[in-house]
């Protein structure tokens, strides 16, 4: 294990247990990245890791990773104009999905785009799903995996929120037709839209403000496991299970919350279906700790109606962290993507918890989660944060793990050693 240094507050030396680092890449000088990690399998037989950008002017890079010792970028496209995010992607066979927000509502374009990869170096666009309108900024992340339909958080045209904090809903898109993808259905948290009949769930109890945040939707995930149900992030709304059998009219199973009296947020959740359990993170969004406890919580899903927390991931000691700069606390998780090229575990959860790193938990006790393995890099020396802020991991197929920064970091490569 390698122990840290500090200089002037800065993190200088990576600090490891089980993850043994095989390659650092900067992206050319644009190594901040989002929430979007998937890895193609190419024609020709090259691994390309697909990567999408934090913020402008970037909007994503491939990266041949066939050797992931040294990864080279074979592609880096530009975005339409600085107001705009793309921070979400996603892969299926020979076909790239991109998520596009813009600062604002009534900004284009907001949508996604769907891309023909079949020549890496050379992604040819196949359409443009319009999402943008007066009340709208467009998808911020989406999700395809079974290659026939796009889940996604998104606003739309005819969608007008109560709080403009709400104006992202879960939508479903038929894209069978890559040319012409067409919305087939959508859920949004009841009381959010104007015209509900619910009354807004935005409500004071003590000091907490349930809502604060927004209630919008945030990862998507639908599995082949479950393809009728889709595990929606739903910020300060909580954890929702929607039955999906029928998509035109996406129905509550259960809804799991937190908030109060915790800060809400719920950014991700990932089924361990032979285990039962549910994986659901918290998101912090607020640097040094001033939104903390954001943690990663297991659940038992035995009954889907009515899922119960039963243990936290273990963070590392908040004193260590809280001021190194930047956020703390749990964000996003390698989510089992469905794919050949993603590695799948029921026992094994790898999440990013930004300035605390990269950190892998074995759940085989679900009641007492330990942690595994963690690999926290030094500071980026171009990082606005003054600490690592990494956003989000993917594991492929061969054990190999990808994680990358934020702000400056770009890409980290890393092998199990556990």
């Amino acid at each position: 294990m390698e122990k840290s240094a500090q200089s002037s507050g800065r993190t200088s030396i990576n600090q490891t247990l089980n993850l043994k680092l095989l390659a650092h890449h900067e992206l050319a000088g644009f190594g901040g990245m989002g929430e979007g990690m998937n890895m193609q399998l190419a024609p020709d037989g090259r691994r390309i890791l697909w990567l999408a950008h934090e913020s402008a002017p970037k909007n994503f890079t491939g990266v041949d990773v066939s050797d992931p010792r040294q990864p080279e970028v074979v592609v880096q496209t530009e975005l339409a104009h600085a107001q705009m995010r793309s921070n979400s992607l996603d892969v299926v066979g020979n076909t790239l999905a991109v998520a596009y927000q813009t600062s604002k509502p009534g900004l284009k374009p907001a949508g996604f785009d769907l891309f023909d990869i079949s020549v890496p170096e050379q992604p040819k666009l196949i359409s443009h799903f319009d999402g943008s309108g007066p009340h709208s900024r467009g998808v911020h992340v989406l999700w395809f995996a079974d290659g026939e339909y796009v889940h996604m958080a998104a606003g739309a045209p005819d969608f007008q929120p109560r709080d403009p904090k709400d104006d992202q809903c879960y939508r479903i898109v038929d894209v069978r037709n890559p040319s012409k993808p067409r919305e087939v259905g959508r859920w949004w948290a009841p009381g959010t839209r104007e015209g509900d009949s619910e009354p807004s769930p935005r409500r004071k109890e003590g000091k907490f403000q349930v809502g604060f945040w927004g209630f919008r939707a945030h990862n998507t995930n639908v599995y082949p496991e479950r393809p009728d149900r889709a595990y929606v992030g739903y910020l300060d709304y909580g954890a929702v299970i929607l039955d999906i059998g029928d998509k035109a009219r996406p129905k509550v199973v259960s809804r799991w919350s937190n908030c109060p009296p915790y800060p809400g947020f719920t950014h991700t959740m990932l089924p361990l279906f032979s285990r039962d359990l549910l994986v659901v993170t918290d998101e912090s969004v607020v640097d040094n700790a001033a939104d903390w406890p954001k943690l990663a919580w297991v659940l038992d899903a035995r009954l889907e109606t009515h899922p119960l927390p039963i243990s936290t991931l273990p963070m590392p000691p908040l004193a260590a962290f809280a001021q190194r700069g930047g956020r703390f606390g749990a964000h996003n998780l390698h989510e089992n993507l469905p794919t050949p090229t993603s590695w799948r575990s029921d026992t094994i959860v790898f999440g990013t918890f930004f300035n605390g790193g990269l950190r892998a938990y074995d759940l085989s006790n679900p009641y007492q989660p330990q942690e595994v393995a963690y690999f926290v890099p030094g500071a980026p020396p171009l990082s606005r944060a003054g600490a690592i802020q990494l956003n989000d991991v993917f594991v492929d197929d061969r054990g190999i793990v990808y994680t990358v920064d934020r702000f400056a970091g770009g890409l980290y490569i890393l092998e199990m050693n556990f």
